[in-house]
């Protein structure tokens, strides 16, 4: 058997060490455009803001290490530019060299993943960057170290946008971020995001909320902005974060069935419209585990999973994907949030008649030394209780309380039996009454009439 890869970051680099794994005999061979496999985008801002030292932390695997432990290989800096699905062949351009060639295969694994969006405004310069690559950050790097900005403005307040800001602040950069909605990270709600806003504005970033960006140009060695409410600014660089969209253009050509914002088809064996070729990651849509809705969800966890599943379907085995919780976890600055599910504003979009508990409850007990205060968040449905989602604001313990919260949704436990789980108890480590069996126990109140 002969499996090609196109993408060799989480979800293909995940399915061709699983498939190697199950078939000692398969050839594979994964081509990436990039010039690396297996890097870690999640840590590609905190390279840039020096908190990752060494450029190599961010690979995982080379192409020489791939080969020599799995046999597999990963051709980097090679762009596949169609696919013949009735011949079973790609074609392949070495980037480096300009030499096209064409591929065979038996199976076929898509995982291109997804690419910036760049909105109308934006006009090409040298100070304008997007970040999705390890080039994409040397190149950001590079021009830090270069030109020592003074002013960085980063449009867009999601994950990657957040991170940036952390990151050219940390680096004594004055930073604004424009967000075109009320409140930063559209993955929580306005009341959570609230800290968010403090934490940020407390560090001197200026938060342009509700606001959107009209008009991009470049005088000399600024970058020029003008503001939907007729504010102009400039800085030594901007930070294009607005979001992401599938990487379609193979699928397109290939007459792969396109869904949400062109996302690829798939069903829960990771089959997309065309029979031996498979999509995982960014570039496919899922269902969502709660409200079996159609959605976009670009994480790492679900990406490596269904390259797994993909894998196990490949070489025969029965795997099935379950469907993206969207659970997420985010450092800002000393501040960790996050998330599981929808939020309340989700829930209501989706016609849930929901309630909400929210308590405020130490990461530990407070007798015990540096112990701090986390915000918790539980939204559920009114007749069933059924869990919808959770949003923690804290500073330590947070991402173990939301994993539990990830674990019961998963698992279907009322919002009431939060109350029953067994969790460890140590002074320095949480308390008798963890966060989220509080959170069960206002929620059995509910329940039982005891409060409103």
């Amino acid at each position: 058997m002969k499996v090609v890869i196109i993408g060799g970051v989480a979800g293909g680099a995940t399915a061709a060490a699983r498939i190697r794994r199950l078939d000692e005999q398969a050839e594979i061979i994964i081509f990436e455009r990039s010039g690396y496999i297996s890097y870690a985008n999640c840590g590609l801002p905190y390279y840039i803001g020096g908190v990752i030292e060494d450029q190599e932390d961010l690979t995982l695997q080379t192409p020489e290490g791939f080969y020599r432990r799995f046999r597999i290989k990963a051709k980097v800096g090679h762009e596949v530019t169609d696919i013949d699905a009735k011949s079973k062949t790609v074609s392949v351009i070495d980037l480096k060299t300009g030499v096209r060639f064409t591929e065979s295969y038996d199976k076929l694994i898509l995982s291109p993943g997804a690419k910036p969006l760049l909105p109308d405004f934006y006009t090409e310069n040298e100070r304008t960057f997007t970040l999705r690559t390890v080039e994409d950050t040397l190149k950001i790097r590079a021009f830090i170290e270069q030109y020592q900005p003074k002013t960085a403005v980063v449009i867009g307040g999601g994950f990657i946008g957040l991170e940036m800001a952390e990151n050219l602040t940390e680096l004594g950069i004055k930073t604004t971020i424009i967000q075109r909605g009320n409140h930063l990270l559209p993955t929580v709600d306005c009341d959570m995001a609230s800290f968010i806003h403090a934490s940020f504005r407390s560090r001197g970033v200026q938060l342009l909320l509700s606001s959107s960006t009209e008009k991009m140009s470049v005088a000399g060695d600024r970058v020029l902005l003008e503001i939907s409410d007729g504010q102009q600014l400039s800085a030594d660089m901007v930070v294009l974060a607005v979001g992401v969209a599938p990487e379609n253009t193979l699928a397109k050509k290939a007459g792969l069935e396109l869904g949400l914002k062109g996302a690829i088809k798939v069903n829960g064996k990771m089959e997309t419209s065309v029979p031996d070729i498979y999509a995982v990651g960014d570039a496919v849509q899922v269902k969502h585990f709660i409200t079996e809705q159609d959605v976009l969800i670009s994480l790492a966890g679900p990406a490596n999973k269904q390259g797994r599943i993909a894998a196990d379907n490949i070489c025969g085995l029965d795997s099935e994907y379950k469907g993206s919780q969207g659970s997420s976890v985010i450092k800002l600055f000393d501040m960790t949030v996050a998330t599981t599910g929808i939020n309340e504003q989700q829930a209501r979009a989706n016609g849930y008649d929901c309630e909400k508990v929210i308590l405020t409850q130490n990461s530990h007990a407070g007798y015990s030394p540096n112990a701090t205060a986390m915000t918790l968040k539980l939204i559920f449905e009114k007749e069933s209780f059924k869990i919808l989602g959770a949003q923690i604001v804290g500073y330590d313990g947070v991402d173990k309380r939301i994993d539990v919260i990830a674990t019961a949704i998963c698992a279907r436990l009322r919002a009431d039996e939060l109350k029953d789980l067994d969790l460890a108890y140590a002074p320095p480590y949480s308390s008798a009454k963890d966060p989220v069996n509080m959170a069960g126990f206002v929620s059995e109140n509910i329940k039982n009439g005891v409060v409103k």
